[in-house]
């Protein structure tokens, strides 16, 4: 049982480490929309590989946002629902929102 845990308290730091590695690509992805929008608007030069690079950066927030948040349990769902169910049918209702 104790390995078990070192291999969960490994994996919640994995997942705490992506957390801040996806707070640094929402500051990355900030400016560079900032500086897509000053070339854009001061100097007349738009390229479409900053969007790209932009919506890359936002899968990788999302992906690497995502451990954290079910590390947490931070994931949205209806609370009023939620809240009125069992035990056993709130971890069916987890399950499916997994999926």
């Amino acid at each position: 049982m104790k390995l078990l845990q070192k291999i969960s308290y490994r994996i919640d730091c994995l997942s705490r480490y992506a957390s801040y590695l996806a707070i640094g690509l929402v500051l990355a992805c900030a400016l560079v929309s900032v500086g897509n929008a000053l070339s854009r608007y001061l100097f007349d030069i738009s390229s479409n590989a900053w969007l790209e690079l932009q919506w890359y950066m936002f899968a990788g927030i999302v992906m690497l946002g995502a451990a954290h948040l079910l590390c947490t349990n931070g994931h949205i769902r209806i609370d009023l629902i939620y809240l009125r169910l069992s035990a056993r049918q709130r971890i069916y209702l987890d399950l499916f929102g997994l999926l």
